[in-house]
């Protein structure tokens, strides 16, 4: 299966009609038919452990406050992969993982699924995140997590390569460079990265740009892109699937390897 990531930004595209939505829908049609989806969601965090969450009938978390009602009336009701689920925890044992069913489908993973797989058809489970742990961590975590792939596992990374919720411009239209500098520049400075499969310098992003301080202030929207960066083989074709800005300074980014 391919590896993806996907630049989700605000929980109002689950119920929108623009460029970035209407290109989900058409990747989604593009994607082979996964047996399971594994989904590392910024919005998934638990410090200290790596949680899979085993449940057979994930729900729908709304993980947001202040959006319109029909927002928070939305379900995704796709199944769980218990079995699957399973197996990936035992890949990601020996480093401090474990089972969890208090969780469920947090924005970060039902807001792009409604668009990427409509039907819900799809059985989903979500991989957390520990905050406590470096980047080159979560990177390696995703190199353990690609032999899921053999199994017909889509593993799905949902953040955004810029993402600094304080730099936003509400109201400015979609586009396809940003509004600040910085943002341009590092998001720039990922796609060169990318192009030249430089995972080195994407994992010690800090040094990659001199904007990644004002990017990423902190790390939970990026980590994403590093466990579907680990679990992409080198030899994967890359492809931009989507890239613009949203809120002027929010990176869409959306890759596919394979």
């Amino acid at each position: 299966m391919p590896v993806i990531f996907v630049g989700h930004g605000s929980p109002m595209n689950a119920i929108a009609d623009n460029a970035f939505t209407r290109r989900l829908r058409s990747w989604g049609t593009e994607l082979p038919r996964p047996a399971a989806i594994l989904s590392v969601s910024a919005h998934w965090l638990t410090p200290g452990a790596t949680l899979v969450d085993v449940q057979a009938r994930p729900p729908t978390i709304h993980d947001f406050g202040g959006f319109p009602r029909a927002l928070h009336d939305m379900r995704y009701p796709a199944p769980g992969a218990p079995a699957i689920a399973r197996q990936a925890l035992e890949v990601v044992a020996p480093l401090h993982a474990r089972p969890a069913d208090d969780w469920g489908f947090d924005h970060g993973t039902w807001t792009v699924l409604h668009h990427l797989f409509p039907h819900a058809d799809v059985p989903v489970f979500q991989l957390s995140i520990d905050y406590e742990r470096p980047a080159d961590f979560h990177y390696t975590l995703g190199r353990r997590l690609a032999r899921l792939r053999e199994q017909g596992v889509l593993i799905m990374g949902s953040g955004n390569v810029v993402h600094n919720l304080r730099a936003t411009e509400r109201g400015a239209p979609e586009a396809a460079r940003a509004t600040a500098p910085w943002a341009q520049s590092f998001d720039d400075a990922i796609r060169l990265a990318l192009d030249g499969r430089d995972d080195k310098a994407l994992v010690a992003y800090q040094r990659l740009d001199a904007g990644a301080s004002m990017a990423v202030p902190t790390p939970d929207h990026y980590w994403p892109f590093l466990y579907a960066l680990g679990a992409a083989d080198r030899s994967d074709r890359l492809k931009t699937t989507y890239a613009s800005f949203q809120s002027g300074t929010l990176s869409m980014r959306c890759v596919q390897f394979g």
